[in-house]
C-alpha cells in the first residue's frame, strides 16, 4: 500500500507540473530552465549531504564511463525540460500530455530496436495504433505534433541511457545537473548583466523559481522509493496518471483551445495505451509463471 501511495504521489506531482510552470509564464522558458537546473542541483546536493551519500556520489563522478553516459542523459533531459516549459508558457499543454502518453511506446520500440528486447503481440498492436494516431494528427491538423514527438523521443532516449548506465535517482540527478549547471549559471549571469533577469524582481516569481528545484527532485525520489516496492505492471499503469492530469489541466483549468480532430488522436492513443497495458500484463504473468 505504501508503494502505491508513493507512486501515485510521484506521478500526481508530475501531472500537476503544467499548473506549477504556468505560474511562471511571464518568465522566459530559458530562464525558468536555468533556475530549474541550478536549484535542482542545490536541492539534491542538500539531500545527499543529509542522507550521508557523499561517498557514493564521489565514486559515481570518478567513474568515467558513468560520467559520460550521465552527460548524455543530462543533455536529453535538458531538452525535455526546455520544450515542456516552453509548451506550458505557449499554451500547448495538450501537446505535452500527448507526448507523455506516447513516451512508453517510444521506450518500447527503443528497447526492441537497440536492446533487442522481446515484444508480444499486444505491444506490437499498441505501437501500430500509436503510429496511426501520429499520422492522423499530421493529416488532420496539417502538421506534425513536434512538441509531443520531441518530449516523447527525448524522454524515451533518456530512459534508454539511464538503463545503459543504471544509477540511483538522487545521485543521477545530482550528476546530470552538475554537468549542465555551469551553462545555466553563465546564462543567468548574462541575463543579470543585461538587466533582463526576472529573478528577484518579484517575491512570488523568485520563490517559484527556487521551488522548481525541489519540484523537480521530489517526485523522482518518490518514484524511486515506489519502484522498489511495486511490480512493473502496477508502475506501468500508474505512469499514465501524469499525462492524464496534464490533459485534464489543459482542458478544464488552463482552458486550452483545441481542434475537435485532436480528440480522435487522444482516443487512438488511449486505445494504444490499453494494448500496451495488456502487453505488460501478459509479460508479467509469463514472468511469474516462469518463476513458479
Amino acid at each position: 500500500m505504501r508503494g502505491l501511495l508513493l507512486a501515485i504521489s510521484a506521478y500526481g506531482i508530475w501531472g500537476c507540473f503544467p499548473l506549477f510552470f504556468s505560474l511562471l509564464a511571464n518568465v522566459s522558458a530559458f530562464e525558468v530552465l536555468a533556475h530549474r537546473i541550478v536549484w535542482a542541483y542545490v536541492f539534491t546536493g542538500l539531500v545527499i549531504l543529509a542522507l550521508g551519500r557523499r561517498k557514493q556520489l564521489a565514486a559515481l563522478i570518478a567513474n568515467r564511463r558513468a560520467l559520460a553516459w550521465l552527460s548524455l542523459s543530462a543533455a536529453l533531459i535538458t531538452i525535455n525540460w526546455l520544450v515542456f516549459i516552453w509548451a506550458v508558457s505557449a499554451g500547448r499543454v495538450l501537446e505535452s500530455s500527448l507526448g507523455y502518453f506516447i513516451t512508453p511506446l517510444v521506450s518500447l520500440f527503443l528497447g526492441r530496436l537497440l536492446l533487442k528486447e522481446s515484444m508480444n503481440r499486444w505491444q506490437v498492436v499498441a505501437g501500430v495504433v500509436a503510429l496511426i494516431a501520429v499520422l492522423f494528427e499530421l493529416i488532420a491538423i496539417g502538421r506534425l505534433p513536434w512538441v509531443s514527438l520531441v518530449l516523447a523521443s527525448s524522454f524515451g532516449l533518456y530512459g534508454l541511457v539511464r538503463k545503459m548506465q543504471p544509477v540511483d535517482s538522487l545521485n543521477g540527478l545530482q550528476v546530470e545537473t552538475m554537468v549542465v549547471v555551469p551553462v545555466a549559471l553563465l546564462y543567468l549571469l548574462w541575463l543579470w548583466s543585461a538587466g533582463q533577469m526576472m529573478f528577484a524582481q518579484s517575491l512570488s516569481d523568485t520563490l517559484l523559481l527556487i521551488a522548481a528545484g525541489a519540484v523537480t527532485a521530489v517526485p523522482l525520489l518518490l518514484f524511486a522509493a515506489a519502484a522498489r516496492r511495486l511490480d512493473l505492471i502496477v508502475v506501468g499503469f500508474i505512469m499514465y496518471l501524469n499525462p492524464t492530469l496534464q490533459f485534464l489541466s489543459a482542458v478544464f483549468i488552463l482552458d486550452e483551445a483545441y481542434p475537435p480532430q485532436r480528440l480522435l488522436t487522444f482516443v487512438l492513443i488511449w486505445i494504444a495505451m490499453g494494448f500496451f497495458m495488456a502487453g505488460l500484463w501478459q509479460a508479467h504473468r509469463r514472468a511469474r509463471q516462469a518463476v513458479a
